[in-house]
C-alpha cells in the first residue's frame, strides 16, 4: 500500500517544501499556482508577494540575512506572464 502524495506547501520558518524538501516554491508548486490562478495572474503575484515579504523575515531572522533579489527571483520572476519584460 502506497503512501499519499504530501502537497507541495511551504514548511514555514525554512521556507521548504513539506512534500519533496526543495525551496519552496518547488516546481510543483509553481505548477499548482500557476493552474489556480491562470484566470488572475495579478492575484498570483500580490499572493506571491506577500509570502516573499513573510518568508524574507523568517529566513532573516534564522540565518541573519537575505538576498532580496534571491527571494525575488525564487517567488516572482517565475510567475510573471510569458512576455512579460517589465517594461511599460
Amino acid at each position: 500500500m502506497s503512501r499519499p502524495a504530501r502537497p507541495h506547501l511551504p514548511m514555514r520558518p525554512l521556507w521548504r517544501c513539506r512534500g519533496c524538501g526543495a525551496e519552496w516554491p518547488c516546481q510543483p508548486a509553481r505548477l499548482a499556482l500557476l493552474v489556480d490562478y491562470r484566470e488572475d495572474r495579478t492575484a498570483l503575484l500580490i499572493y506571491l508577494g506577500t509570502l516573499m515579504v513573510e518568508a524574507g523575515t523568517q529566513l532573516s531572522q534564522l540565518n541573519g540575512h537575505v538576498v532580496p533579489e534571491d527571494l525575488a527571483g525564487r517567488f516572482l520572476t517565475w510567475a510573471r506572464a510569458r512576455g512579460s519584460d517589465g517594461s511599460s
